[in-house]
């Protein structure tokens, strides 16, 4: 019997993601050979990432003018992947977490840099509300939902200058409009499926306009140029994220998952509210549909609640090191019935006292 894995990342797939991903890893479509052996040349992995780029911008909405890239190096790469390709003189920054502090210092090795808000004196509680992005920026950089504080964007910032966003942890688990983003980056560990690709969805005309040179591996024009295939890419990763885009359209695309992600979040943090020995992290109006922070009230209980845990098979529940306490990660894949195991577990907790 499969755990209820809570995990923030590499984190939970679809049983039939398994199943499949599972098959092709000894015989990949009948051919003889598996998915992690064949030739990211040849005429089956060709029809493999294709389908998965067009695949990308179908579920998000986006036409011809964006491009679908599969690259390396995580989202931590695209912190200066950007810059390297954006920032001409200066850029603006909305610090909401770790990985978007991350990001601004990556992006200030290029360039100017103005951090126009953020939310690091309260612990990183909220979002920042009413932000004014200055006109003269090459783009405005935001990070949608942010793992470790549980905070997200329900209302995207008003702005004049392109918006970039790290989607990593909350990409296709909710209907939005896509085109209002210039681009947006997104590592695979999360929502779209196994660790070691990226995924970059940029507007083109955005591109070209830096006097610097780029080295080869930085340079988005390029890998347009060469379909993702400039260098290797993870044919394994890109595979199974292939596998996670079906899978998003066989549940009903963006809409049914975002009411699916909805009860489970609305489940789990009516429970989190109610509970005298628990309390949330973020608040409540910028809470995360993908990431569920809370502490418990009386931190001398902890080794009760995490024996209660490990009874119901729940993994990867403990809190990130900076904020403490227990963080439930709630993708796409997760199934209402692991949240109602939990919400039963802090129920238990409450009545034993």
């Amino acid at each position: 019997m499969r755990k209820h894995n809570f995990s923030a990342g590499p984190s939970i797939l679809a049983p039939e993601v398994f199943q499949k991903a599972s098959e092709a890893i000894i015989n990949f479509e009948g051919s003889g050979l598996s998915v992690i052996e064949i030739s990211h040349r040849s005429k089956e992995f060709l029809r493999v990432i294709e389908r998965a780029r067009a695949l990308a911008l179908e579920i998000a909405g986006l036409g011809d003018e964006y491009e679908a890239l599969y690259l390396h190096g995580g989202a931590s790469t695209q912190f200066l992947m950007v810059p390297y390709n954006l920032l001409q003189t200066k850029a603006a920054y909305i610090d909401t977490g770790t990985w978007a502090s991350k990001a601004q210092k990556e992006a200030a090795l290029f360039g100017e840099t103005d951090v126009i808000a953020s939310s690091k004196a309260d612990g990183y509680k909220y979002i920042p509300k009413g932000v004014t992005v200055p006109t003269d920026a090459d783009y405005l950089h935001i990070t949608t939902n942010n793992t470790i504080y549980g905070t997200e964007y329900h209302h995207l910032p008003e702005t004049r200058v392109p918006l970039v966003a790290d989607m990593s942890s909350d990409i296709f688990s909710r209907p939005l409009d896509y085109s209002k983003f210039g681009l947006i980056y997104a590592g695979s560990q999360k929502n779209l499926g196994a660790s070691g690709s990226t995924l970059v969805m940029v507007k083109k005309e955005l591109l070209g306009k830096v006097t610097r040179k780029l080295p080869s591996m930085m340079d988005y024009q390029l890998h347009i140029k060469n379909d993702s295939l400039y260098n290797t890419p993870a044919t394994f990763a890109i595979y199974v994220n292939l596998l996670v885009l079906e899978w998003i359209q066989a549940q009903g695309g963006l809409k049914a998952l975002g009411l699916c992600n909805k009860t489970k979040a609305d489940l789990l943090y009516n429970e989190i509210d109610r509970n005298p020995l628990t309390i949330g992290y973020a608040n409540k109006e910028d809470r995360s549909l993908m990431n569920v922070v809370f502490n418990l009230t009386d931190e001398s209980t902890q080794e009760r609640f995490d024996a209660l845990c490990k009874e119901a098979d729940i993994s990867g529940i403990k809190g990130h090191r900076s904020v403490g306490g227990y963080r439930a990660s709630i993708y796409n894949a997760l199934p209402l019935e692991s949240v109602e195991v939990l919400v039963e577990v802090l129920k238990e907790f409450e009545r034993r006292g």
